[in-house]
């Protein structure tokens, strides 16, 4: 295969396990609007938007009968709101129409050698999204350490976590491949239907082919769709159009 035709293959894998995400601190109504149009492209359309609570009931109502989820955020982004607040959060975000839950864990706790607090609150907001889907945020480039993101990991898939996923994309460092690959791990190793999601500075398409990667060796083949695996990014999606539109031109170029 040419580097071209591997780079259009990354492209349309990590297109449809894209949560195009708008978290912005000055993101309205419009902007909400726009990333809704944005989701569905010529190319196909991404797995999720993921956008404040307050905007999911707009977002659940453009994107009606497209197949696109709606992910929001609670406890976010700190990890530190008390308990019944996020409860609260995450009931109204469910009323109001919200398929996918992303919860920033009390990570914290895990650097104090608390790591039961954050089972127990994936566990609490779990029962709460029934079957709606729980992404649990680790703040992995927070914690750093190896040992302690692989602690943080286990807590969360003793929650009953549907997802593990990196960061926030608010802190220095967000999705890293040796984050990345320790999830993935631990996901491996307990035998449970867990997900995976790298979030924050995944910018092109080489990059979301790095998780792609990791999560193929992992994993195994055909793990990596959008029912397991996510992307969370705001400009990840032109790139992916970007490498799609050029090696479709550049086929084109060929047949000539």
């Amino acid at each position: 295969m040419t580097d071209s035709t591997d780079l259009r293959s990354t492209a349309r894998r990590a297109l449809v396990c894209l949560d195009l995400t708008n978290l912005d601190a000055d993101c309205d109504a419009a902007a909400v609007d726009a990333l809704c149009r944005r989701a569905q492209t010529p190319q196909g359309s991404v797995a999720a938007v993921c956008i404040w609570p307050r905007f999911v009931a707009q977002a659940k109502r453009a994107l009606a009968n497209t197949g696109i989820r709606v992910a929001t955020v609670v406890n976010f982004p700190s990890g530190d709101h008390p308990l019944d607040d996020v409860k609260a959060e995450t009931r109204v975000a469910l009323s109001d129409g919200a398929d996918e839950i992303d919860l920033v864990v009390p990570w914290r706790a895990i650097e104090r050698g608390e790591t039961a607090a954050v089972g127990a609150t994936v566990r609490e907001i779990k029962q709460i999204c029934g079957a709606a889907t729980l992404k649990a945020i680790l703040e992995t480039g927070e914690l750093g350490d190896p040992v302690l993101i692989g602690l943080a990991a286990e807590a969360a898939i003793d929650g009953r976590a549907d997802f593990l996923k990196t960061s926030t994309g608010k802190v220095k460092v967000n999705a890293t491949p040796e984050a990345a690959e320790i999830l993935l791990r631990n996901i491996s190793r307990s035998g449970a239907q867990v997900g995976f999601k790298a979030s924050g500075g995944v910018r092109t398409t080489a990059e979301a082919g790095v998780y792609l990667a990791l999560a193929d060796d992992v994993m195994g083949a055909g793990w990596a769709g959008p029912k397991h695996f996510r992307i969370g990014a705001s400009s990840l999606l032109d790139a992916l159009l970007a490498t799609l539109q050029t090696a479709g031109a550049v086929e084109d170029d060929e047949d000539d």
